[in-house]
């Protein structure tokens, strides 16, 4: 329903009474007027929240926005701040809130007061569901979280987190809100931004992200065909144009990217690497070494295959038996040079292996016990 202009008008000294309120008041004043704003005005939608503030809703937000960052560090009403925040974060059919607030820094101050050593852990825990609001609402918010150190900020927050004091079932869901971000640094094709992210896996030990994370580097192993069909139809598109147009490396480069994540991993942590058996990472790395399209995945790929059947001799039994004692010497005495000895038979075998170490893990777990 409109407002008759003389409404409108009304309406509108309201909202500038509003704002001069909370520009004179001091912090019993604004916790008071922010009390009553999230009463009124939780889940209302954009249309409804604009009526409400006269078209201007933009104008707290900001004085919202700039107040928390200014007072975060002390603790004052930081807790209300963030739930009247959400109000105009969660409300999905408009993102100019969203935006307004990036633009004040808003993202920063979340990850600052994840930082902040005197933050509470209910208010880390509201900070942590605010970014995934954002992180939420597409590719371009994500890779704004990304460039503000978000991953490292937000990993280091729930490695540090008292899981007693914290709402688990908070962190549950906000632990996966950094696994995409994750798992790209993790197949990325700069080095230091690829050590950057297995040192932050190394740290998640004890979260649900973690197994998330090596279930996704295992499965760009072995790329659906429809995704690798797409690569086909792209071949002609530069690596840049590619990331332009799908969000992400052609799904080769991604498959090399991925085998050299979990060798490293594996060599760092020998936690990681039984985590990395049990996901059937021998099947989908033999299935890349098998990927006569791209020899970079198949050198990364036979690279960290080395590794587990060095590590783990219960599999060399496997590998003797499906590569042949010809290719199999030749694989252990040069791994990175396998791709250069191999036919396309050979290359079919492993691409259809169904090798499954589940029975020489379990012994090997038995002649240790």
């Amino acid at each position: 329903m409109s407002m008759s202009a003389q409404e409108e008008q009304a309406n509108i000294g309201k909202v500038l009474s509003f704002l001069r309120q909370w520009d004179r008041g001091g912090r019993r004043v604004r916790s008071c007027m922010l009390n009553t704003f999230l009463t009124k005005n939780t889940g209302k939608t954009c249309y409804e929240l604009e009526l409400e503030f006269a078209q201007v809703a933009s104008l707290f937000l900001a004085r919202l926005t700039t107040w928390m960052r200014l007072t975060y560090m002390f603790g004052t009403c930081l807790g209300l701040q963030l739930k009247a925040l959400g109000i105009f974060l969660s409300i999905s059919s408009h993102d100019q809130y969203l935006m307004e607030f990036l633009e004040d820094g808003g993202v920063l101050t979340l990850l600052d007061i994840l930082s902040h050593a005197q933050s509470k852990e209910e208010d880390k825990a509201e900070a942590l569901h605010l970014l995934l609001t954002v992180s939420n609402a597409g590719c371009k918010y994500r890779e704004i979280i990304c460039e503000s150190c978000g991953v490292k900020v937000i990993a280091e927050c729930l490695a540090k987190s008292n899981a007693e004091e914290t709402q688990e079932s908070k962190l549950k869901t906000i632990n996966h809100s950094i696994v995409e971000p994750l798992l790209n640094m993790l197949t990325s094709l700069q080095l230091d931004v690829q050590d950057e992210a297995i040192n932050l896996m190394l740290d998640l030990r004890s979260y649900d992200v973690r197994p998330v994370l090596l279930s996704g580097l295992v499965a760009l192993l072995r790329p659906t065909n429809e995704a690798i069909q797409e690569h086909r139809n792209t071949e002609v598109l530069s690596e840049a144009e590619m990331i332009k147009m799908t969000g992400s490396l052609p799904v080769f480069e991604q498959q090399a990217a991925a085998a050299k994540a979990i060798r490293m991993l594996a060599e760092e942590d020998h936690e990681l690497s039984q985590e990395l058996l049990s996901l059937g990472v021998i099947q989908n790395l033999l299935y890349a070494m098998g990927n006569r399209e791209h020899i970079e995945a198949q050198i990364q790929a036979s690279l960290a295959l080395a590794h587990f059947v060095r590590s783990l001799p219960a599999i060399e039994e496997h590998m003797q038996r499906l590569l042949g004692s010809t290719l199999f010497a030749a694989f252990m005495h040069k791994p990175e040079t396998l791709y250069m000895n191999m036919d396309e038979i050979q290359a079919e075998i492993l691409l259809s292996n169904k090798v499954n170490i589940t029975e020489a893990l379990d012994g090997e777990k038995n002649s240790e016990g």
